[in-house]
């Protein structure tokens, strides 16, 4: 585990309620600057951490007069939009007095579906990466529907570290790790320390989620976390958050379970936009901007010479030549109506003629994926 961490230069660290949040409904501050200590220890040795926060509705309730977790969506919304106050305020405290900016994103499904939200979230991360502050991520409590909810921070964590790169997704949780069957239960249960893929078998160790508590989720809802980041190239660690410096024990050798990434961040992300995107829209190239795209190069708006349908920044579309072959697909950073100006013209003229600019690139290679036969 200690390997995996010391070598990964971007972290996502998930934290469930139960952590943050005592029996009592209230914050636990000793463990929480102990954990931004640790993620200071990290951002010193040069890391990017990205955070997600339960506990806007644990920390919501009491204030409100509920005992336990709101069943009702309603109420579970309304201890979230008090809570949420209570909740930055102590991240921005714990992490200001290790000199680092805490940066809150409230984020729902529909954020991280919808290709431009998508884009818009990952760009505002990677601005507030690149500006050394520290952005705590939750889900957006106070108005998601049920229809629109992650429904637990486990898969927002991994579909953030999906969106942004990540090399480490880390689940502190009230467990230690996966076992082959719940040791709560079970004194017999098997630790598994190394998951290099996950199975049936695995899958079925899971079990059924635990609902009860201060969170809301389990060990299902972290193998569908293991499975989405692993596949976007970002391995994954759940352990034991409860004591002070969770992370500084990992370092040390805390027992933890270790899931590997399916394949490095690359592939991962030209398969996941080659196989999940639904085409919008289509381009139409020159041949310097065919063979560029061939040498792994982004595609400017001056190797562009068509436009066809109608599509918006974020969309996903097809790239052509002249001849009509289909030989690449990515997410355009300028809509339709923007490319039929910008078409044909070199990347310093684009703010003179729309009066802004999104960047230099039509599509980014990191947002392109060439067809195989291209």
């Amino acid at each position: 585990m200690g390997t995996a961490l010391n070598s990964a230069q971007r972290i996502v660290i998930k934290l469930g309620s139960a952590l943050l949040v005592d029996e009592g409904a209230k914050l636990r501050k000793t463990w929480l600057h102990s954990l931004c200590a640790d993620i200071a220890a990290l951002k010193a040795d040069g890391r990017d951490v990205i955070l997600i926060s339960s506990g806007a509705i644990a920390l919501g309730r009491d204030p409100l007069g509920f005992k336990h977790r709101p069943k009702s969506l309603s109420s579970a919304q309304a201890a979230a939009a008090v809570g949420q106050i209570t909740l930055a305020r102590a991240w921005q405290e714990a992490l200001g007095a290790q000199n680092l900016i805490a940066a809150q994103l409230l984020l729902t499904l529909h954020d991280l579906e919808g290709r431009r939200t998508y884009l818009n979230a990952r760009e505002t991360l990677e601005e507030l990466l690149k500006l050394n502050a520290v952005p705590v991520i939750n889900e957006n409590d106070s108005t998601a529907t049920e229809e629109i909810r992650f429904g637990d921070n486990d898969r927002l964590a991994a579909r953030v570290a999906q969106m942004t790169g990540a090399d480490l997704l880390i689940l502190l949780s009230d467990i230690d790790g996966l076992y082959d069957k719940d040791p709560k239960k079970h004194d017999d249960a098997t630790f598994i320390r190394d998951i290099p893929q996950i199975t049936p078998a695995i899958e079925a160790m899971a079990g059924a989620a635990d609902r009860g508590g201060l969170g809301s989720g389990g060990m299902t809802t972290k193998l569908a976390a293991a499975r989405i980041a692993t596949q976007a190239g970002a391995s994954m660690i759940i352990t034991h958050g409860h004591p002070n410096h969770p992370i500084q024990g990992l370092q040390q050798g805390a027992r933890a379970s270790f899931f590997h990434a399916k394949m490095d961040k690359p592939a991962a992300r030209k398969t996941w936009l080659a196989g999940r995107l639904h085409l919008t829209g289509e381009i139409t190239i020159d041949d310097g901007a065919y063979q560029a795209l061939q040498k792994g190069r982004s595609l400017l708006p001056s190797g562009i010479i068509a436009i066809t349908g109608e599509f918006e920044r974020g969309d996903a579309i097809a790239v052509t030549t002249q001849a009509g072959k289909v030989i690449a697909r990515g997410i355009s950073a300028y809509g339709h109506e923007e490319a039929a100006r910008i078409k044909g013209i070199h990347s310093r003229d684009i703010a003179q003629i729309l009066g802004y600019d999104r960047g230099e690139v039509f599509i980014h290679r990191n947002d392109m994926v060439l067809e195989q036969d291209a």
